[in-house]
């Protein structure tokens, strides 16, 4: 839909002699980072994800988490993974932590009463506030998804549900060729665009944004 703003997708992997000459000061740094992170193989794989992720927020006390769990970061390296290696590599970890760190600051300030988790009633503004405004039956569906038994959601939940919107929205943008924010796809279509990572979520939410899909009843 128009009105989202999903982020860019990451750029296209380079060579590591383009990267040396073309790469900031600032890049640079973080590729040192992400080198200590994914080892010899510079690429991170859904299980050094999790431990990753799980290990910057066991340092955040004021985020209330179960902890990220080895299926949300399967889900998250899916959509993430542009060249289909099954692991993130550099430019994809790194559209990956940006927008995680954009997002907590999101998560940080709509939890008003420093609870550690955002409130049903703050949830829509917070969504918003990420590039994401949500029709009700679109929140309703992803309450049930996400949220707990009162409606509150927590820092995972919280930033696996944005990057699937995120990664959704993506692709929605690619297939949507007249830019009228309608498309008609076909099944292959859907899968080859990821948006089927969390089929039940994703089709539903192609629905209520008013896409018309075929070889969906």
């Amino acid at each position: 839909p128009e009105q989202f703003a999903p982020s860019n997708p990451p750029p296209a992997r380079q060579p590591a002699v383009y990267a040396e000459k073309h790469e900031s000061d600032e890049e640079k740094q973080f590729r040192k980072v992400f080198q200590q992170l994914a080892g010899d193989d510079m690429e991170v794989s859904p299980n050094e994800l999790m431990n990753i992720l799980n290990r910057i927020i066991s340092k955040r006390k004021h985020l209330k988490t179960d902890g990220f769990s080895i299926e949300s970061c399967r889900s998250m390296v899916a959509v993430m993974d542009s060249d289909s290696t099954g692991k993130l590599g550099f430019h994809e970890f790194k559209h990956l932590w940006n927008n995680v760190k954009k997002w907590q600051g999101v998560y940080k300030q709509y939890d008003a009463d420093h609870s550690g988790v955002i409130g049903a009633d703050e949830l829509p503004n917070a969504f918003k506030a990420a590039g994401f405004p949500l029709n009700d039956q679109l929140f309703q569906m992803i309450i049930r998804r996400y949220s707990d038994e009162s409606g509150n959601m927590d820092f995972d939940n919280y930033i696996g549900c944005l990057v699937r919107l995120d990664a959704m929205c993506r692709a929605f943008q690619t297939l949507d060729k007249d830019r009228n924010g309608t498309i008609k796809v076909n099944v292959q279509e859907v899968m080859e665009s990821k948006i089927s990572v969390d089929s039940s979520f994703a089709v539903t939410s192609l629905r209520v944004g008013c896409c018309h899909c075929s070889g969906f009843s």
